[in-house]
C-alpha cells in the first residue's frame, strides 16, 4: 500500500495526465512511495468511495468545483487543494507534490 495517494482532478482527467507522470517521477527522485493518478472531477465521488486518498488536487481549470468537491469529501481525512495556476501550466511535477506534502502535513 503507498505511503500517499495523490489524486488531481481536472475537467476530463486528460490534462494532468503529463503532470501526473513528472509528479510519480519527483516522488521516485525523493524516495516517496506515492500513488499519484487523474481522474475527471465529475469520478471523485466514485473514487471517494473505493479508495483511500491522502489528498485530492484540483487543476486550475475545475477550481470552480472545490466546494462542491469539500462536500463530497464530508467527514472523509481527505485534505483538499487547487494546483497553482503557474506549476500547472508549466507542468512542474516537483513543485505540485512539494505543496501537496506540505498541505499534507498541515
Amino acid at each position: 500500500m503507498p505511503e500517499k495517494t495523490i489524486m488531481l482532478a481536472c475537467s476530463a482527467g486528460m490534462s494532468t495526465s503529463l503532470l501526473v507522470t513528472k509528479m510519480q517521477a519527483a516522488a521516485r527522485e525523493q524516495g516517496l512511495d506515492a500513488k499519484i493518478y487523474a481522474v475527471s472531477v465529475s469520478e471523485v465521488p466514485q473514487q471517494l468511495e473505493k479508495e483511500v486518498i491522502d489528498i485530492i488536487l484540483l487543476g486550475p481549470q475545475v477550481r470552480y468545483a472545490e466546494k462542491q468537491v469539500a462536500q463530497q469529501i464530508g467527514e472523509r481525512d481527505v485534505k483538499l487543494d487547487v494546483i497553482n495556476m503557474s506549476d500547472y501550466g508549466l507542468m512542474n511535477g516537483g513543485n505540485v507534490l512539494a505543496a501537496a506534502l506540505e498541505k499534507l502535513n498541515n
